[in-house]
């Protein structure tokens, strides 16, 4: 009779998984620790429909999947993996989106719910301009800046989460920004 040595809070992440292999219900401290911060980026990327969703079939693949964990990246590096991976196929869905954004103004990832002041209006101030410069990115440049901007992920985060050396994460980084500056009206310009 195997037994727990370590409550799971005590535990990290890799140790975790490893538990989980012999005790299935450990693996719901991973599900503590990651969820809240990868539905708020699926949210932002998919909006609030899809997001539950994308999220429980991340963690769903990670369990069934977690044999294959072999530790040598982080867990939320991995899991950020699949997430991403499952985005990618919702990855048409995303353009359409960006590109209806862009015609109309309305914003179909925000479900209209206690907006934050401050950055949230300037950001809807520049909404159908930001959807068509997000849109007109490649996928792997627009996955990197919204992992930076909207997850809070660092460099090497990000780079762990795409599979990407960092250099090419931050050269990615970098030509998106560069695009997004020269698609988005200045702020110096209006006064």
């Amino acid at each position: 009779m195997a037994m727990v040595s370590h409550a799971p809070g005590e535990l990290g992440d890799a140790e975790i998984v490893a538990e989980s292999l012999r005790s299935p219900e450990a693996f719901g401290e991973l599900f503590r620790r990651h969820a809240p911060r990868l539905h708020a980026y699926v949210r932002r990327r998919l909006g609030p429909v899809l997001a539950d969703d994308l999220v429980s079939e991340s963690f769903a693949t990670a369990f069934r999947q977690r044999e294959r964990f072999d530790g040598r990246a982080e867990f939320g590096a991995w899991l950020w993996g699949i997430a991403s991976n499952l985005i990618a196929k919702h990855h048409r869905h995303e353009t359409r989106m960006y590109r209806a954004f862009a015609r109309t103004g309305v914003d179909p990832a925000e479900d209209g719910v206690a907006e934050r002041a401050g950055d949230r209006a300037a950001a809807a101030a520049l909404g159908p301009e930001l959807a068509k410069a997000l849109a007109s990115l490649n996928a792997q440049e627009r996955d990197a800046v919204l992992l930076l901007a909207w997850a809070e992920m660092s460099y090497g985060e990000i780079a762990a989460t795409l599979g990407l050396p960092l250099g090419t994460v931050k050269a990615k980084i970098h030509r998106a920004r560069t695009k997004l500056r020269k698609a988005l009206p200045l702020e110096e310009n209006d006064g």
